[in-house]
């Protein structure tokens, strides 16, 4: 669901409840953890991209679920494995309970994709 939020704080207060504190969390690491990374709303969600870049890592509040955008291929393949259970996409992990969220896992796949230089799906 796409937003018309201008800023990634409004987009996070629309977002459900009970989804709110993970959101806020993904943010924090994508901000702590994409240095050299502009964080901005694109395609109606909160994204991270280099300069000059297309967004490699964004995150959305979907009807059923929390996607995290994960868009260089070869990293999100590195992860897979240890995502086993989770609904996966080909740069897209769904996550329908924001417990699910390991954000250990998170954070290093978001250390990885910053230090990626591999294609954007």
């Amino acid at each position: 669901m796409q937003s018309d939020a201008k800023t990634v704080e409004a987009y996070i207060k629309e977002a459900p409840e009970e989804r709110q504190a993970a959101l806020a969390k993904l943010r924090s690491a994508c901000r702590e953890m994409l240095t050299g990374h502009t964080e901005s709303m694109e395609y109606g969600m909160p994204g991270y991209n280099r300069e000059g870049e297309e967004i490699s890592v964004a995150f959305a509040s979907q009807k059923n679920y929390i996607s995290l955008y994960i868009l260089r291929e070869e990293v999100l393949n590195q992860f897979r494995e240890r995502l086993s259970g989770l609904n996966l996409g080909k740069g897209c992990i769904r996550y329908r309970k924001p417990e699910q969220i390991d954000f250990g896992i998170v954070r290093e796949m978001l250390a990885k994709s910053r230090d990626s230089s591999a294609q954007i799906c």
